[in-house]
């Protein structure tokens, strides 16, 4: 396993549903021993992707090779991959064992042989003492570690989770993300994990392929997408994020500033050349976290501006501020985090503030 190694690779690959496209020409890499995840809303396109590299569908146009072989057109039941779905696909008639052994028996494995991995295989998810029940007996997170084991004990080069912690309350799928992530880890097989749900990319991935309307929008680490999204989609769709609309004024280094209703707003461009590059005037958005405005003293200056508390909302350890800022007629919605045990407490609805983020705490992206 060398995750600077490219396991699987997607080139050109396309999608039609007779003359409806549903993907456009993708080409992605998937490093050996990682755990990427492919992240969008419902439609586009990241279930077909994960169908398309397990030969459940047929492509439409383009190749998927694994290790530099063309596996485009190899039958499904050749291709070394397992997947895990959500609605776990298990055998209601068999035990946990006979589950987790399946794989094994259709492939003709000797009893003793599939007896000893079936033990090792649910001693790894935790199940060791549930082998005998059926999966009506399971509550949904051990359905879910069975159907995990079934796709672990083949020993794929790859194993496909298709949105397998949709159907699970939100405490359950925590539990169950940081499972998962441990498990891969511990074993270092590639995992492709299809999710909609923005914390559980982030939690669980090293990258994150954020998809829309067919096409790969960015692929990068959470880290990456989170502080330097590339286009308006992506710093809408993951996390939190305002946006404020502007058009750019001259380079100044590692930072370049944006004309907004709001004021001038400088932003960092550090690592970035096609920030660099877009011409003055360009129509864009600076882009901030909410955790990133601080209440300030003062509103003149860069990045300094002042709104009113249109709403509050206490959320544990911290409070949610909704800000009316600009004129009357033009007023920008802002999220403003802060922890409640500092100021938190101190705001009130309808009063006016003053507020500021840094340069390296912004982001410009292009409209």
């Amino acid at each position: 396993m060398n995750q600077n190694t490219d396991l699987l690779t997607l080139r050109s690959v396309s999608k039609s549903y007779g003359k409806v496209p549903v993907l456009h020409d993708i080409d992605l890499s998937i490093r050996d021993g990682e755990f990427l995840t492919v992240l969008g809303p419902s439609g586009s396109g990241k279930t077909t992707v994960l169908r398309l590299i397990g030969g459940l569908e047929p492509l439409t146009a383009g190749e998927i090779r694994l290790d530099g072989q063309d596996i485009s057109r190899m039958p499904i039941n050749k291709r070394p991959f397992n997947t895990v779905f959500q609605d776990y696909a298990l055998f209601p008639h068999m035990t946990v064992s006979g589950n987790v052994g399946y794989g094994l028996s259709v492939r003709h494995v000797q009893r003793r042989e599939i007896a000893r991995r079936v033990a090792e295989a649910l001693e790894l998810v935790q199940l060791g003492r549930f082998a005998d029940r059926f999966p009506a007996q399971l509550s949904g997170g051990q359905r879910q570690r069975v159907a995990l084991a079934r796709a672990l004990i083949c020993q794929p080069r790859l194993i496909l989770l298709d949105e397998p912690l949709a159907a699970l309350d939100l405490e359950l799928r925590r539990q169950m993300q940081e499972f998962l992530k441990s498990i891969q880890r511990e074993i270092k097989t590639t995992f492709l994990f299809v999710t909609h749900d923005q914390e559980e990319a982030i939690g669980m991935a090293d990258r994150i392929c954020v998809m829309q309307a067919g096409h790969i929008r960015q692929l990068g680490t959470p880290h990456e997408l989170y502080y330097k999204p590339n286009c308006e989609f992506v710093a809408r769709f993951f996390g939190e994020n305002n946006l404020v609309a502007g058009k750019l004024g001259p380079v100044q280094g590692e930072q370049r500033p944006i004309e907004t209703a709001l004021g001038r707003l400088v932003c960092s461009i550090s690592d970035q050349p096609h920030l660099k590059a877009a011409p003055d005037g360009a129509n864009a958005f600076a882009a901030f976290r909410p955790e990133a405005l601080h209440l300030a003293d003062a509103t003149e200056g860069d990045n300094r501006f002042s709104g009113t508390i249109a709403d509050l909302a206490f959320a544990g350890s911290s409070t949610v501020a909704t800000i009316a800022a600009g004129s009357d007629t033009a007023a920008q919605r802002l999220r403003l985090r802060i922890p409640s045990r500092i100021d938190g407490s101190a705001l009130k609805a309808g009063e006016t503030v003053s507020l500021s983020f840094a340069p390296h705490e912004g982001h410009l992206v292009l409209a």
